[in-house]
C-alpha cells in the first residue's frame, strides 16, 4: 500500500506539538505558517482523523488520535534519521541524534560519563538528554520523545523492554563519629531507635519499608529531596540515612566527613536499567549506549569503605 503522508508533514506535526502553535512551529521549521497549516490539514485528510483542536487566539492541543499519531511520528522520523545516518557511516561509526531520558536521581551518576566518555568517543553523535521523574521518563519513552532511558527496574511499565546495566544494594550513611562508624557493616536493628533522615525521592522512600520488614519502626526526623541536605544532616550527627546509589566522596557539602556501611540484614537489590518501547527496533546508537553502560556500570563495587 502506498504511503499517503510525507516526512515533512510528520516533522510539522512534531514541531506543532513541541512548540504549541502553528506559527511557532513554522518559525522552528523555517517554513511559512500557511504552509505548515496546509501540510497538517492534508495529513489529517489522508489519515482520516483530526490531529489538533484549533481555538482562535489559543494554542493548539492534540486530540487523542493526535497523541497516538505523534508518538508514531517521532519513531518514524527517528528511523528515517537512522537510515540516513547509517547509510553513509562506516561499520563502526555511530552518528545521528540519540535522545536519552534519565530519572533525575540517577543523573549525577550516568550523565557525565555518558556525555563525556560515550558521546565524546563518537564525533558524529549528538546525545540529547531529558531529565525528569520516573513517570516523566516513562512518558517520554512511550510518546517517542526519547529513544532510550535510564530507570530503576521497579519503575518499568507495560510496553517497555529493558536491560540491566547496574545492580546495587541499599546502604547506610553515618556521621564519622557515630558509635557504629568503625564497624565493617551494620544491622538496621542497631539504628532503628535513632532519627532517620529520609531522602524523599521514590527510589529511596522504601527505607521505612525495609525497617518494617524487620519488625522495626522508622523514626523519621526530616524529609528532603536534596541529597546534599540529607548527607549534611547525617554528617552533623542529626540522624542516619539509607541510600541506593554509591556517592563517590566521603564529605558533606559543608566539608564534614561521613561514612558508608553495608547493611547486614537487607538483601534487596535495586536494578538500574536502560529501557525502550517494546517492539521498537533498536538503532545502532542505542545499542552502542547499552554496550557502553554495561562496561561502565555493571560491575558495581561492593566495598563501601571510604
Amino acid at each position: 500500500m502506498a504511503v499517503k503522508y510525507t516526512l515533512h508533514q510528520l516533522e510539522y506535526l512534531v514541531a506543532i506539538a513541541d512548540t504549541g502553535s502553528i506559527s511557532a512551529a513554522a518559525a522552528a521549521s523555517h517554513a511559512s505558517a500557511g504552509g505548515v497549516s496546509q501540510a497538517i490539514g492534508e495529513l489529517e485528510n489522508r489519515l482520516g482523523t483530526a490531529l489538533f483542536i484549533r481555538r482562535k487566539a489559543k494554542a493548539v492541543t492534540l486530540t487523542a488520535a493526535g497523541a497516538r499519531v505523534l508518538a508514531d511520528a517521532r519513531r518514524i522520523l527517528a528511523a528515517a534519521e537512522e537510515l540516513q545516518a547509517s547509510a553513509g557511516a562506516t561499520q563502526n561509526e555511530i552518528t545521528g541524534t540519540l535522545s536519552v531520558g534519565c530519572y533525575s536521581t540517577l543523573a549525577p551518576f550516568v550523565i557525565p560519563p555518558m556525555l563525556d566518555d560515550f558521546g565524546g568517543h563518537h564525533d558524529g553523535l549528538d546525545v540529547q538528554v531529558l531529565e525528569g521523574s520516573a513517570d516523566e521518563i516513562v512518558g517520554a519513552l512511550t510518546d517517542g520523545r526519547c529513544e532510550i532511558g535510564f530507570l530503576y527496574g521497579n519503575d518499568l511499565r507495560d510496553g517497555l523492554d529493558s536491560t540491566v546495566v547496574r545492580t546495587t544494594k541499599p546502604y547506610v550513611i553515618l556521621a564519622a563519629d557515630h558509635r557504629l562508624a568503625s564497624h565493617p557493616a551494620v544491622r538496621l536493628a542497631d539504628l532503628a531507635d535513632e532519627p532517620l533522615i529520609m531522602f524523599d525521592v521514590p527510589s529511596a522512600r522504601n527505607a521505612a519499608q525495609m525497617l518494617a520488614s524487620l519488625g522495626l519502626t522508622a523514626r523519621i526526623r526530616h524529609f528532603s529531596s536534596n541529597i546534599e541536605v540529607v548527607r549534611g544532616l547525617v554528617a552533623r550527627g542529626i540522624g542516619y540515612s539509607i541510600l541506593i546509589q554509591r556517592w563517590p566522596i566521603n564529605i558533606s557539602y559543608e566539608g564534614r566527613p561521613v561514612v558508608a556501611k553495608p547493611i547486614i540484614d537487607v538483601a534487596i537489590e535495586r536494578r538500574m536499567v536502560l529501557a525502550w518501547p517494546s517492539g521498537l527496533r533498536q538503532t545502532r546508537r542505542s545499542l552502542a549506549l547499552i554496550e557502553f553502560c554495561r562496561n561502565e556500570f555493571l560491575d558495581d563495587p561492593t566495598d563501601l569503605t571510604f
